[in-house]
């Protein structure tokens, strides 16, 4: 096929989107997504069997309940390893039958899904190779065969991914040039910046995709990355195999001189000198397959799916043939047979170098944009953090927040005359985004920034309620504001503002049915402004003291997630 040139921007935010752009490009009819079949493993089986026989829910738990806690463990095995089930299996008739019954549709196909991101592809309409169906209650076409199955018929099987940080990426490019008319091209900028690296080797990358998590951040600081190779070679490498077969130590002790990498043939030093002598990448595997054992490259991709899928006899078929040829090529038997145990050792933890070379880029990309745009690029972080918000847990937002704090970067708390939906810059100043309160949403912050940007800042909790409708921000976004100090604004205490939302709510409701019937304010005809009414409103507001301390904080945890 002919790979069109696909707007990276197109793609970044919905995957139903992306699944339109291509099929408008190749053909509807030569387009579907990937079926799946969830299969009956042991417990299922057994409560589907039981609910059909009319056993009692409980009953039917209390025996899955008896099969040992094991990743594909089947009844026999279960039977085998669980003295407690095995037992019940011979005393009682009724669960005899159930789990003999059970153990016969075990491992047969239970139901239809969708794969989550997989699509495939053909030069002509699909039906002319694999068979379709529809989704029931739904409009998605799907292959009746498995993802594994669409492969070995020689299909095109593509994933399409979602990355959350490339919607960041690009409201941070918009914010940029919204306070420095610079227009940044992320493609364009030198992937040998210097503030950047120092940045990845500090470990200062919360927020930076794909480096984020505690362990790999050490890693950074460990590794001293200076040069783009080293982000590609640590996403592959930070995996558990790589990390606990000593891999990762022998990268880092290459790259800083602490030892010299050993090279038993000089394809080996041409193939492994980047990563420092050591394979971290699938296609390293396959070139030393290839040149050195003399296996076509095909052959060789096929060889290190097999090491991978444990599958001795294609193992076998090319360990012959590899020593073979390594040995033609100038390797004594002995060394050949030491790298093919090499080689089958660490392929399984070979990581594909093309995938970690494109999420390489966009960390890298990310990084760049910490080090030098830092107010922008937090807040465009903290803004793609407000969706999915939990308020219950610490969540990045939070955590970022802190990470503004580290950088000197001070948010400026919300409230009701500067901030705006999302989270703004202003200098070093990032203003907290009003949809980033629980309880007040995008179509509520929405209305409060309209509102304040068609008539000016709003002067009190009246003139607010006045403006913005409660059908777009009801009593408990009101109230949410209040806890969050979003109306700190109007002079007056958080008590008071909270027992005065009703009549506000009362008052901006009349005076929005006037102004819907045509009324006009009695004072105004006599030149009396509204703001001078509105005043006298709020001098009669309760005389209350302050909530506590402790309560106001309480209230920030509820509604910002943090103090």
């Amino acid at each position: 096929l002919e790979a069109p040139d696909i707007d990276i921007d197109f793609c970044k935010d919905h995957r139903g989107d992306v699944m339109q752009y291509v099929k408008d490009t190749y053909g509807e009819a030569n387009v579907a997504q990937i079926g799946t079949f969830g299969t009956l493993a042991a417990r299922a089986a057994i409560k589907d069997v039981g609910r059909v026989l009319g056993i009692p829910l409980g009953r039917v738990v209390q025996i899955t309940g008896m099969v040992p806690e094991e990743l594909k463990i089947t009844i026999g095995s279960a039977l085998e390893k669980s003295a407690e089930l095995k037992m019940t299996y011979d005393g009682d008739p009724e669960i005899r039958e159930m789990l003999d019954l059970a153990m016969k549709i075990e491992g047969l196909a239970r139901n239809v899904g969708t794969h989550a991101a997989a699509v495939v592809i053909g030069d002509k309409p699909l039906t002319e190779y694999v068979p379709l169906c529809r989704v029931a209650g739904k409009d998605d076409i799907i292959t009746q065969w498995s993802m594994y199955d669409v492969e070995h018929a020689g299909l095109l099987k593509m994933d399409f991914l979602g990355l959350r940080n490339l919607t960041i990426l690009r409201i941070t490019e918009d914010i940029i040039k919204q306070t420095t008319g610079k227009v940044i091209d992320l493609y364009k900028i030198p992937l040998d910046d210097q503030a950047t690296f120092a940045l990845l080797s500090r470990g200062e990358t919360k927020g930076v995709f794909q480096l984020e998590s505690g362990g790999i951040r050490d890693l950074l600081k460990r590794m001293k990355p200076n040069h783009f190779r080293d982000i590609i070679a640590t996403l592959a490498l930070y995996r558990p195999g790589p990390l606990e077969g000593g891999m990762v130590d022998e990268y880092v002790d290459v790259k800083l001189g602490r030892k010299q990498a050993q090279y038993l043939h000089a394809v080996l030093k041409d193939i492994l000198e980047e990563t420092h002598g050591v394979m971290v990448y699938q296609e390293q595997v396959m070139r030393i397959l290839n040149r050195l054992g003399g296996i076509e490259l095909a052959k060789a991709y096929t060889c290190i799916k097999a090491i991978s899928k444990k599958n001795e006899e294609l193992i076998g078929s090319n360990h012959e043939q590899f020593i073979a040829g390594a040995v033609e090529r100038g390797l004594r038997q002995s060394d050949a047979a030491s790298l093919w145990n090499m080689i089958t050792k660490f392929a399984g933890y070979g990581f594909n170098k093309s995938h970690s070379t494109a999420y390489a880029l966009i960390a890298y990309q990310t990084a760049y944009l910490k080090a030098h745009y830092g107010v922008e690029f937090m807040a465009a972080l903290l803004t793609g953090d407000i969706p999915g918000r939990n308020f219950v847990r610490k969540d990045s937002l939070v955590e970022h927040l802190e990470d503004c704090d580290r950088m000197e970067i001070e948010v400026v708390a919300p409230s009701l005359n500067t901030s705006f939906v999302a989270f703004t810059v202003k200098g070093n100043q990032i203003f907290f985004g009003l949809s980033a309160i629980k309880g007040c949403g995008g179509s509520a912050a929405e209305a409060i920034v309209r509102a304040r940007e068609a008539a000016g800042d709003f002067k009190d909790i009246f003139d607010f309620a006045e403006r913005v409708e409660t059908s777009s921000c009801n009593r408990a976004a009101m109230e949410h504001l209040i806890k969050a100090g979003a109306m700190d604004c109007f002079g007056a205490n958080r008590r008071q503002l909270m027992e005065t939302v009703e009549r506000a709510i009362g008052a901006g409701q009349a005076r929005q049915a006037d102004n819907r019937s045509g009324q006009q304010n009695l004072f105004g005809a006599f030149g009396e402004s509204e703001g001078d009414a509105e005043l006298d409103a709020t001098a009669d507001m309760p005389k209350v003291e302050e909530f506590e301390e402790r309560a106001k904080l309480t209230m920030e945890k509820e509604v910002l997630g943090f103090y």
